[in-house]
């Protein structure tokens, strides 16, 4: 049985790694899978291999302890903060996000998703009621899956977790769930890419195929990564760079000093030639050149770092914007989908600080329109925001802000919500359309 989506070999999987996050509730085995994708793809140095086998000391290696790095997680047995990982195999080259599952933690997981080409949300099967029609997921499964979604996080697995500890009517647990899965997927509008039955401890489908299930015929969770394309903002069509920082260099070998903008493009791209706008000062000027890597190009475009020199001195700083003359129109009220972090509550009228790009201004929450209910998906009156909540508001920004539909770029439609108190990450903030 396969329930995983076709996609076409044919699609560009491209020279870039595939970002992902492991998502999930708390022991659900997300930090021994990666374990298990290091050690099979044998992406493990040969010395920590070694200090693995030695502390083992003739058992099982304890496979979760490739991530869990900090001693604190080692103590508690949980994963704090997010941990990233490297490997490759022959297809293609990976960077894997181990995101916490405590709740307490779910603003490491919002921090991991937000740069993620895929997320693997892992369920615990022995932790679910396989027996009834209806399988209830665990909120945290939820609550990850939605945040991914809302995180725009392109593609979404659903890997099956701890299936070796079934021992009799395992395609029919798995059936179940998969059953739950999808229909909660559905409802919650997320496209899924596949779901996997997988044993992370015994490497059942994870990147070698079960000898143990011969019911499931679909790819392992490692070829379906493979397939799956990577996240790209759009290279045609306008500018838009925030500046994050502006230098002085020598004009190679010409004697002048140049002021050059540095910042990672966000959507278009830029040439020598280019007529581009600043904000906020709305001035305008021609790119004399441009940088990328310490050396003078022809052109970069969306997801570069790059360096733009102007043909004239022109007012910049960090947390400006580069565009397009007449394409960034600014917003100083908006609405958006807050996904709220903090311990403290979100309520009205209160000021934060918020971040858009590499800006930073005031503002203060005006209306909360609802809040989603995530084990019905309904839409919930709500007067304040609690921790790990997630609802629609408006905002209100001191200044006007050059903003955008997260839904059309990620970097234009996101903003980070700071608690000017505490200096605490209260929030992230999704522009709607």
């Amino acid at each position: 049985m396969s329930t995983v989506e076709h996609i076409d070999a044919g699609e560009e999987l491209a020279h870039k790694a595939l970002r992902f996050l492991t998502a999930g509730s708390v022991d659900d085995g997300k930090s021994t899978l990666i374990g298990r994708l290091l050690f099979d793809s044998r992406g493990i140095l040969a010395d920590k291999l070694d200090a693995l086998e030695k502390r083992a000391a003739g058992a099982p290696i304890d496979l979760s302890l490739l991530t869990d790095g900090l001693e604190a997680e080692r103590e508690q047995g949980i994963t704090i903060d997010v941990a990233y990982q490297y490997f490759a195999t022959k297809t293609r080259k990976f960077i894997i996000a181990d995101a916490p599952g405590h709740e307490q933690y779910t603003r490491n997981m919002v921090t991991a998703a937000a740069g993620s080409d895929a997320a693997v949300v892992l369920v615990d099967i022995t932790k679910l009621d396989t027996s009834v029609d209806d399988v209830v997921l665990l909120p945290q499964t939820r609550r990850h899956s939605l945040l991914a979604r809302l995180l725009r996080v392109p593609s979404i697995v659903f890997a099956i977790n701890k299936l070796d500890a079934i021992e009799v009517g395992t395609q029919a647990a798995f059936d179940a769930v998969s059953k739950a899965l999808s229909k909660f997927a559905e409802e919650a509008g997320i496209t899924v890419r596949g779901i996997v039955p997988v044993s992370a401890l015994r490497g059942d489908n994870v990147a070698t195929p079960s000898a143990n299930w011969d019911w499931y015929t679909g790819p392992t969770l490692l070829q379906l990564l493979e397939t799956l394309p990577v996240a790209d903002e759009a290279h045609d069509g306008n500018l838009l760079v925030p500046v994050q920082y502006v230098a002085r260099d020598e004009g190679h070998g010409t004697g002048h000093q140049h002021r050059v903008m540095w910042g990672r493009i966000a959507h278009g791209s830029v040439k020598a030639g280019d007529t581009v706008q600043i904000f906020p000062s709305g001035e305008t000027a021609i790119v004399a050149s441009v940088r990328h890597a310490g050396s003078v190009v022809d052109a970069c475009t969306a997801g570069q770092s790059a360096g733009i020199v102007l043909d004239r001195q022109v007012d910049v700083s960090r947390g400006d914007w580069v565009f397009t003359p007449g394409s960034a129109p600014t917003q100083q009220t908006f609405s958006g989908t807050l996904a709220w972090l903090d311990t403290e509550p979100a309520v009205l009228g209160r000021k934060y600080w918020v971040r858009h790009g590499n800006r930073w201004v005031q503002a203060r929450i005006t209306a909360i329109d609802h809040r989603l209910d995530i084990n019905s998906l309904e839409k919930v009156d709500a007067h304040e925001l609690a921790v790990n909540e997630i609802g629609r508001v408006q905002i209100q920004t001191q200044q006007a802000l050059p903003v955008e539909a997260y839904a059309d770029n990620r970097v234009g439609g996101a903003l980070i919500v700071v608690d000017p108190t505490t200096n605490r990450t209260s929030g992230a903030l999704l522009v709607s359309a």
